[in-house]
């Protein structure tokens, strides 16, 4: 295991909270501390902090890596603190007119970000992250299994960056730059793996967790969606981005099923809610939506 510096949290003040971890701004102002949640080990946290200093390195805009850090208890990472910074999302939510120039803005670094070649000797490829969680995970039935497994094999890896968590929430700026955040599954293939989870969020999350992650109502992320995908596919009318939305939804599947086996570390027993809109993403069809 990598070496931790230990940090009192007394130091710091919470100034961030997601699905993963918490996030803690140093007294001072001199750094930040993501601190993953009780249960998740120091590989997952090395991980994003390995991958985050080669994204840095690569000049990929995002916060400087600094340290692994724990408190005792847990483990997390120590970046620098981006001054007066403030997501997109937290700007939309506290000022809702910034909603189209932000998505607009959002889809063209999007595209910068999917053009840049990757260093395929550190990141890996989406497909080959996805596949033993698919493989192996008991949580998924074996008639499905083997139709994401095709679908999986069926698709194109070009060797271009990827963010692995895509959406307007990591993504930070200061008025004046840009910058990528939560990087731990950073790396290359499709870009259809990057905008495929921002079709299921737009249509499928719950207000509640909606409010939650992005401080946002459901119906200002559709806004927001439907300016990404036809800003970044250079679509006009709704009819184009239905047709775009079909062509996403085989990743969605298999990223929905990668996230809800990552969830539960591949243990238990199969969703049939979550298997029943799987089967129907791979068939094309979205419920209740196309």
């Amino acid at each position: 295991m990598s070496k931790y510096e230990k940090i009192n949290l007394e130091d710091y003040i919470q100034t961030g909270e997601g699905g993963q971890a918490l996030t803690y701004t140093k007294k001072d102002g001199s750094s930040l501390a993501k601190m993953f949640m009780h249960g998740l080990g120091s590989e997952t946290v090395e991980h994003e902090f390995l991958i985050s200093k080669a994204v840095y390195e690569a000049g990929i805009p995002c916060p400087k890596p600094i340290r692994l850090v724990t408190d005792g208890e847990r483990f997390g990472g120590e970046y620098e603190v981006i001054a007066g910074k403030r997501s997109f999302t937290r700007i939309i939510s506290q000022e809702p007119e910034q909603l189209e120039p932000l998505s607009l803005k959002f889809a063209r670094l999007g595209k910068q970000l999917h053009a840049t070649p990757a260093n395929t000797a550190v990141f890996p490829d989406m497909k080959e992250v996805i596949r033993p969680w698919i493989e192996k995970s008991t949580c998924i039935s074996e008639p499905l299994r083997a139709r994401l497994l095709a679908t999986l094999d069926s698709l194109p890896s070009p060797k271009t960056c990827l963010h692995g968590d895509f959406h307007i929430g990591n993504i930070i700026t200061d008025g004046e730059k840009d910058y990528w955040i939560d990087l731990g599954d950073f790396s290359y293939g499709a870009p259809e793996w990057d905008l495929s989870m921002n079709l299921y969020l737009a249509y499928y999350m719950s207000p509640e967790n909606m409010d939650l992650l992005f401080h946002l109502d459901p119906a200002t992320f559709r806004k927001h969606w439907s300016i990404l995908v036809r800003t970044y596919y250079g679509i006009q009318t709704l009819e184009e981005q239905q047709a775009c939305e079909k062509k996403l939804l085989k990743y969605t599947a298999l990223k929905l099923l990668f996230n809800f086996c990552k969830r539960y570390n591949g243990q238990g027993a199969p969703n049939p809610q979550l298997e029943g809109l799987a089967n129907a993403f791979l068939s094309g069809m979205a419920p209740g939506v196309l």
